[in-house]
C-alpha cells in the first residue's frame, strides 16, 4: 500500500477481532517506529509491547479503557528523557513519540491492521504495571490488531480552514 492510501484508510479502530497479530507483521510495524526521526536523532524513547492478556486486562482496568483489553497488542510509547526541551521550548519526547507512533499507525494500516491512540490513562498505574522506571514517562498508548469494525466517514476541515501561507490568518 502506498503512503497516501494508508493515510486515507487509517482510522481509529475501536473494536478488534481475537486474531493475534503475526510476529512478522508486528516486527515490521515496530521497525517503522525505530526508523522514525527524532530531535537530534537522540531516540530518547522505548516502546513497551504488551501482548499478555492478563496484563492488558490490568492496564484496561487501571486506565479505565476497555479497549486496552480488547486489542491483542498495546504499545506504550515511553519518553526516556521526558523533560528535555527543544530550542523552541517544546518537549522533544512528546513530538518524537507522536512521529514514531504515527509511523506505527500508518505501517499497521499498510499491513491490514488497525490502531487507536489512547491518551486518557492513569500514568502512574500504567507505569507500575509495565515496570517503567522513575524518570521515564508514557507519552501515548496505542492499541493494535485486526479491526472488527468498519471505518466511519471522516469529517475534516477544508484546506482553507487549516492552511495559511506566509502569516497566520
Amino acid at each position: 500500500m502506498e503512503v497516501y492510501e494508508a493515510m486515507e484508510k487509517r482510522y481509529s479502530v475501536r473494536d478488534y477481532t481475537d486474531q493475534p497479530v503475526e510476529k512478522e507483521k508486528l516486527e515490521r510495524v515496530l521497525n517503522a517506529a525505530r526508523i522514525a526521526p527524532s530531535a537530534g536523532n537522540r531516540q530518547d524513547w522505548k516502546f513497551v509491547v504488551v501482548t499478555d492478556t492478563e496484563l492488558r486486562k490490568e492496564m484496561a482496568a487501571a486506565a479505565d479503557q476497555k479497549l486496552l483489553a480488547k486489542a491483542p497488542v498495546v504499545i506504550a510509547g515511553v519518553a526516556t528523557n521526558p523533560e528535555r526541551q527543544m530550542r523552541c521550548k517544546v518537549l522533544s519526547g512528546t513530538v518524537d513519540l507522536a512521529i514514531a507512533i504515527d509511523h506505527i499507525a500508518l505501517a499497521a494500516t499498510a499491513e491490514g491492521l488497525g490502531t487507536c491512540w489512547i491518551g486518557s490513562f492513569d500514568q502512574d498505574a500504567c507505569c507500575n504495571l509495565m515496570e517503567i522506571p522513575a524518570g521515564a514517562k508514557i507519552i501515548e498508548l496505542l492499541v493494535l490488531g485486526y479491526p472488527a469494525d468498519a471505518p466511519k466517514e471522516k469529517s475534516r476541515k477544508t484546506m482553507d480552514e487549516v492552511i495559511c501561507y506566509e502569516r497566520f490568518s
